[in-house]
């Protein structure tokens, strides 16, 4: 199978399929999401109306904290679904990130499932996307076409070791790679992002991600659609047993996104990504310490629909978010960032056994002015 049919069979999975990631008890997600709790200010003392959800990302104004999460291209039926997507962000001024192009570097023909996304959203925040396995392979004259083909403002360089090591056909050579991330942090066009696709990123490496010239983490946390999860399907489909076993064996495999959102926060912007199914959840993450959001699986059967889905599905996304913020007493997203939080469960066992104090999370001081 092509690189470019591996696309498109990947995006039907994930809107036919239950892809997402699960934890097996009291029906609570995987994200961890539910063990974090924003507290509630009964007198926020702020007018909602007045809520500024503006803020700059890596060198872009976004109109709120969210990204379109990279999800696909690199086949012909996914050039619509791009439309879509990037109709979307234009509209309403938030980021998107494409799938990985690396079918559009091996063959050109698939370009344009990738340019529609400039030619749609010209005055978005755009990143391209190429897997850290194909860096030496492609090098940089590679990157820079990935580049070029969409206009990026950033380069995400995907690790999907998961995923690939469940795939018949993947690439399990995970040698190099942090050198190679060097190198493109070095001599690449446009700033890099580091981007995990469904399994975490934990302290230590994200220290190395930042020390290799990053300018931002996608942590890509355990919680959303599982990868391992879609092999398992595409692994029925074709009778292969090996490739089942091993991708229902470690389905929920990986870090939790609340989690690795903590362990992420250093010194660089981290993007919370990995089961982001509202508005509240995006508080609560920007709440742990990221900076911005992205937004995956609940867009995919939208864009299959058209733009106007897609904008329907992430106004809800950012009225949830004003809520949780007016709930909280944030004006601003530099307030939400420091809304006090608690954590409990495994999340909060997590991460103390990891080193973390979690108590901080409930005693961090509102940095707002009040006024009448």
């Amino acid at each position: 199978m092509t690189t470019s049919d591996r696309k498109i069979e990947h995006l039907l999975l994930c809107v036919e399929k239950d892809v997402e990631a699960h934890r097996t008890y009291f029906g609570q997600r995987a994200s961890g999401f539910d063990d974090v709790d924003l507290v509630h200010d009964c007198l926020p003392e702020i007018n909602k109306k007045s809520l500024e959800l503006e803020l700059e990302f890596m060198g872009k104004k976004l109109r709120a904290p969210i990204l379109i999460a990279s999800m696909t291209g690199g086949h012909p039926d996914t050039k619509a679904v791009n439309t879509a997507l990037s109709c979307a962000a234009e509209e309403l001024g938030i980021g998107i990130g494409v799938g990985s192009q690396r079918a559009a570097i091996e063959d050109p023909s698939m370009e344009d499932s990738f340019r529609i996304v400039r030619d749609k959203a010209p005055n978005a925040f755009i990143y391209g996307n190429v897997g850290a396995a194909q860096l030496n392979e492609f090098g940089i004259d590679g990157l820079e076409r990935a580049v070029e083909m969409i206009g990026a403002d950033a380069m995400a360089i995907h690790l999907n070791f998961l995923q690939e090591a469940i795939q018949p056909e993947g690439n399990v050579n995970a040698t190099g790679c942090l050198e190679a991330i060097k190198k493109v942090c070095t001599e690449l066009s446009v700033p890099v992002i580091v981007k995990e696709t469904g399994a975490g990123i934990s302290h230590s490496q994200a220290v190395a991600i930042c020390d290799a010239g990053a300018a931002a983490i996608d942590i890509g946390g355990l919680g959303g659609t599982s990868w391992a999860g879609v092999e398992t399907f595409r692994a029925q489909k074709r009778g292969d047993m090996l490739s089942d076993h091993l991708g229902r064996q470690f389905w929920n495999w990986g870090i939790p996104t609340t989690v690795s959102i903590v362990e992420s926060t250093i010194s660089i912007p981290v993007i919370a990504t990995g089961g982001i199914r509202s508005g509240i959840d995006v508080a609560k993450s920007i709440a742990l310490g990221a900076s911005v959001c992205g937004v995956a699986l609940p867009l995919v059967a939208p864009a299959l629909k058209g733009e106007k889905d897609v904008v329907d599905k992430l106004i809800l996304i950012i009225e949830e978010l004003k809520v949780a913020m007016f709930l909280t007493g944030c004006r601003t997203i530099e307030e939400l960032g420091s809304a006090p939080v608690v954590v409990s469960s495994k999340t909060r066992e997590f991460l103390e056994q990891r080193g973390f104090d979690t108590g901080r999370f409930a005693r961090k001081k509102k940095i707002m002015e009040r006024s009448n």
